[in-house]
């Protein structure tokens, strides 16, 4: 008959629309495309919708798109914050909605979130590309994000047990992408070649970078090993077949739906710190050292 419910008149009897708000710095990111689409998947399961809103590119459109979602009458929102201080910009509306941040980590703060461990997951790939035989390693793209610094952590603390020299190209970009990925790989590849190895602070980085090294005839793996961090559909593509740590999008996805839906339904009280492992994906882009 054509019959549609009346979502609005349901809720007010309800006191529930059964949506959740998901705020994600930039959609044509990758990683970020992966998250929003399991978040949706896990949300659904449960008989929720979600509403998806990109907070880019700076503080201000943050804010406008979480107070456009409380206005909206979420009955939750998972955020992916620009920075760390999006916390306290946030705290207004965060404190009015229950709420679960993603990907950021926010150990330090009274905050629900879940996050992988950064530092490990860098760890776990300087310990696979040392035992490769690679001694000189490049660590690319730091940034000065929580997360972000917290990967560089890793890779100095590697740096210090294994006897390494650090090596590191920061990012001035407000977030990764190839693109910027590219540009900082076409300046680094004006200096001689002298490391065998790349880390990557993400796979999008790892993406631009081979991009570039295409470009100047330099050879992944033969001339430089490259190595990721996220795992995102493109780094199994065939061409690129990018070796990488993984920190899992479902899982991250699935644990913050869980977090987030006990609020709602059980009014649960307090914060959950979830931090995931992350595991090595071995691939091509990497070679061993004769």
């Amino acid at each position: 008959m054509g019959y549609t419910k009346n979502y609005v008149a349901r809720s007010m009897v309800m006191r529930r629309t059964e949506l959740i708000g998901l705020v994600v710095p930039s959609i044509d990111n990758q990683f970020m495309a992966e998250l929003a689409y399991h978040a949706e998947m896990s949300a659904r399961a449960r008989g929720y919708n979600l509403m998806l809103c990109n907070s880019g590119p700076d503080l201000r459109q943050e804010k406008a798109v979480v107070k456009l979602l409380v206005g909206r009458q979420v009955d939750g929102m998972l955020i992916v914050p620009q920075e760390h201080r999006s916390c306290e910009e946030l705290r207004v509306y965060t404190e009015q909605v229950p709420t679960v941040f993603l990907s950021e980590d926010l150990r330090d703060e009274p905050l629900s979130c879940v996050t992988t461990d950064n530092t490990g997951a860098t760890y776990l790939a300087m310990e696979y590309l040392r035992s490769l035989g690679h001694r000189e390693i490049l660590y690319f793209g730091r940034r000065h994000t929580v997360t972000h610094q917290l990967r560089a952590e890793g890779y100095l603390r590697a740096c210090r047990d294994m006897g390494l020299t650090p090596r590191i190209v920061d990012s001035s970009f407000p977030r990764s992408s190839v693109a910027g990925g590219y540009e900082l790989a076409r300046e680094l590849f004006t200096k001689p070649l002298d490391y065998t190895a790349i880390l990557a602070s993400t796979d999008s980085n790892a993406l631009g970078i081979l991009r570039a090294a295409d470009e100047l005839g330099i050879r992944v793996p033969e001339q430089l090993s490259l190595m990721g961090f996220d795992n995102i559909a493109s780094a199994a593509m065939p061409r690129i077949d990018l070796t990488t740590v993984e920190q899992s999008k479902r899982e991250m996805a699935l644990q913050a739906v869980e977090i987030l839906l006990d609020k709602i339904e059980r009014g649960t009280q307090g914060y959950v710190h979830q931090i995931l492992m992350p595991s090595l994906v071995k691939r091509s882009s990497c070679r061993a050292l004769t």
